[in-house]
């Protein structure tokens, strides 16, 4: 009767054991599986934050020709339209010109080595929207105020972050602003001046 009760304990010990070892893989399986449900619910997010948002580029400009400006500027696509956003300083007050210009080269002190406007389609320089023509780097004119701030916003549909379209496609060009404005008449780049700050548009 002895011997059957210490068999009897033995074997209720190592069920005990079992059923620990059981339980303890069930929760390391259970957190493993906790954490992949994390991970593939952090992709989602991500995933639907870029759906709503649109693929966006941030650049930073490079002060040139000795200015001060820094800026920082936003492209954001939104289904068939690119919304940039910027913000500078360290501008003179008043008036300057803003463009996109054909190489992401800003390299040179004078900012030149960014090439002339954008110009994909061959058009003559103006006034954005002009229907005599413009560049699709030929954004505009904006206004710094006296302590050198100032910020730009501009969309359009006739520009994409990367997509296939080379007379639509921004990848590789630069953002240049110049120390004067644009008079939208004179050829073939509006007569604005020196270039004071320069930002290369690359991913």
């Amino acid at each position: 009767m002895k011997h059957i009760k210490i068999g009897a304990i033995a074997i209720l010990a190592m069920t005990m054991v079992n059923c620990k070892e059981v339980k303890k893989n069930a929760a390391d399986s259970s957190t493993e599986g906790l954490d992949k449900s994390v991970d593939q619910m952090e992709a989602s997010a991500r995933e639907m934050k870029e759906d709503i948002m649109g693929e966006s580029l941030t650049v930073l400009m490079t002060a040139k020709n000795n200015s001060k400006m820094k800026g920082e500027i936003t492209f954001t696509q939104n289904d068939d339209e690119v919304v940039m956003k910027a913000e500078f300083t360290g501008l003179e007050e008043g008036s300057h010109a803003i463009h996109l210009h054909e190489n992401a080269d800003c390299s040179s002190n004078d900012g030149k080595s960014a090439g002339g406007h954008w110009n994909p389609v061959d058009e003559r320089h103006g006034k954005w929207g002009d229907e005599k023509g413009y560049h699709k780097g030929d954004i505009g004119n904006f206004e710094a105020d006296a302590n050198g701030n100032a910020m730009v916003d501009f969309s359009t549909d006739q520009w994409c972050i990367g997509c296939d379209d080379d007379t639509k496609n921004i990848i590789g060009r630069s953002v240049i602003v110049h120390q004067g404005s644009d008079d939208f008449t004179s050829q073939p780049s509006g007569d604005a001046g020196s270039r004071v700050g320069c930002a290369s548009i690359t991913k």
